[in-house]
């Protein structure tokens, strides 16, 4: 099983969804960062269940820094911190019949039935609140250096929320926002929707956007270490994820050449971009503008319908209807772990690129 992301810093991974704890250890630090509890605790609260949208399992996400910290700043080594468990119903969860859309089946097939199945064990998305806890400080380290990342829902089926338009205000707006959208009749529209769906036993997909500030033009590889390749690897591992492009994405089989292309000029003696349909990135090397990309999460998996499926206990063909807690939609929680990962990436790319130390500052 893989369970560590990255190069120069390290994310690794444990826990499952009814275990005791889940939790994370970021490797590769520079020491020296501020590490404010409170900016945990804020980023574990944007990605916390809320109202008539989210799952009744409302886990209070007691959390640990275990290593690596001291006096309130990083010291250097693994940084660790565990979160408690303890809001779990594992009764609701039977082995055997494999819910669609879920890793059920596929994670009987690879772990031989010594998997824990409660709640989905490793692959739910319980286990991604450690992902967000540890990277809260990657992400206030990112901001002292000038580096800014938010993500907000792009649309809900037809709903539309605007575009970035201002980047860094938008994003601090979206930091206090529980709901990630950047206008207030989107949010309640997308909330509509989705409790309607909750109401007919359904759920929902959506597609994140996410804009990334202040990364100096330079950082990322050609080929096999492109900044878009590293970035989407680590946006795939968020459950549900399906899909991720960059500035127009699939859009720009829709556009002439002359039309995608994003011409530049000198301003100030700073080269400047006019458009920028390719998202930040040329050649899978950051050129200095803005980086967007966009992230398809898929409806939730676990629906309140009748579904068939397989028994691969029993080995034989059943309907199903699964019990238990779940969300109509998770595209608003998904926001805060793809702020996290694309954090933490952005922090990795740029540590390979200039050194060890280059996430502290005075």
């Amino acid at each position: 099983m893989k369970n560590t992301l990255g190069a120069a810093l390290t994310l690794t991974l444990f826990g499952e969804s009814h275990g005791p704890y889940i939790g994370a250890v970021i490797d590769g630090l520079a020491p020296g960062l501020d590490v404010n509890e409170e900016d945990v605790r804020h980023a574990l609260d944007m990605r916390r269940p809320s109202g008539k949208i989210s799952t009744k399992r409302r886990e209070p996400d007691n959390f640990t820094v275990t290593s690596g910290v001291f006096r309130g700043k990083t010291t250097g080594t693994p940084l660790c911190i565990i979160i408690k468990n303890e809001n779990a119903i594992s009764g609701d969860y039977e082995y055997g019949p494999a819910r669609p859309g879920h890793a059920d089946y596929t994670a009987h097939v690879k772990y031989h039935g010594f998997e824990d199945f409660r709640g989905g064990g490793h692959f739910s998305g319980r286990v991604t609140a450690a992902i967000v806890a540890v990277c809260a400080i990657v992400r206030s380290a990112l901001k002292k250096k000038g580096v800014y990342v938010g993500t907000h829902i792009s649309n809900l089926c037809s709903i539309r929320d605007r575009g970035f338009a201002d980047p860094i205000a938008d994003i601090e707006l979206l930091y206090n926002r529980q709901f990630p959208t950047l206008m207030e009749e989107a949010e309640e529209q997308m909330k509509s929707a989705a409790e309607r769906c909750a109401e007919l036993g359904d759920s929902l997909g959506g597609v994140l956007e996410t804009v990334i500030v202040g990364v100096p033009a330079g950082a990322g590889e050609p080929f096999f270490g492109t900044f878009e390749g590293e970035m989407a690897k680590a946006v795939f591992s968020v459950p549900a994820v399906k899909g991720v492009s960059f500035g127009l994405g699939f859009d720009f089989a829709n556009v002439f050449g002359s039309e995608a292309n994003d011409e530049l000029h000198y301003e100030n003696g700073e080269v400047v971009f006019d458009k920028n349909n390719n998202g930040g990135v040329n050649g899978g090397i950051t050129n200095g503008a803005p980086i967007l990309f966009k992230t398809v999460i898929k409806p939730t998996p676990s629906i309140f319908k009748p579904q068939k499926t397989v028994d691969f206990v029993k080995e034989e063909t059943i309907i199903h209807t699964i019990r238990g807690r779940h969300d109509p939609m998770i595209v608003h929680r998904a926001a805060a772990v793809v702020d996290a990962l694309a954090a933490f990436t952005v922090a990795d790319i740029l540590t390979v690129r200039y050194g060890d130390d280059w996430l502290y500052s005075e």
